[in-house]
């Protein structure tokens, strides 16, 4: 039930990558050569591919550990909002500050599906 759960989340956030990928085009750090829009649409992709291994129970072990690395390396993205949002709305502020904490029982919870650390 984790993993599909997991594998959710993971499908719903690649299919908003390509339905609307402008918000997820400003927090692609400015310091990444090349497009945001490119970002947008490999990470979205990514997403997407690494749903499809955790929903197979025959790559599910390697689709959290992908789904792990994803986590951890989309930090700098969430990092740049909380930076770009500071001066934002109190609701913009609580949503880009929340996404930071919200990485490691992200992580955590790949790791799980992986099999690499016990239920949380």
């Amino acid at each position: 039930m984790q993993a599909l759960a997991l594998a959710g989340v993971l499908a719903t956030s690649g299919v908003l990558h390509f339905a609307k990928p402008r918000p997820f085009d400003r927090i692609v750090p400015r310091s990444l050569p090349g497009s945001r829009r490119t970002y947008t649409y490999v990470s979205g992709a990514a997403e997407l591919a690494i749903a499809a291994a955790i929903a197979v129970p025959r790559t599910r072990a390697l689709g959290g550990l992908a789904a792990a690395g994803l986590f951890a390396a989309v930090f700098p993205a969430n990092v740049k909002m909380a930076v770009d949002w500071r001066h934002a709305s109190p609701a913009k502020r609580a949503i880009a500050y929340g996404r930071l904490p919200l990485q490691v029982p992200l992580v955590l919870w790949g790791l799980q599906v992986a099999g690499k650390v016990k239920k949380m």
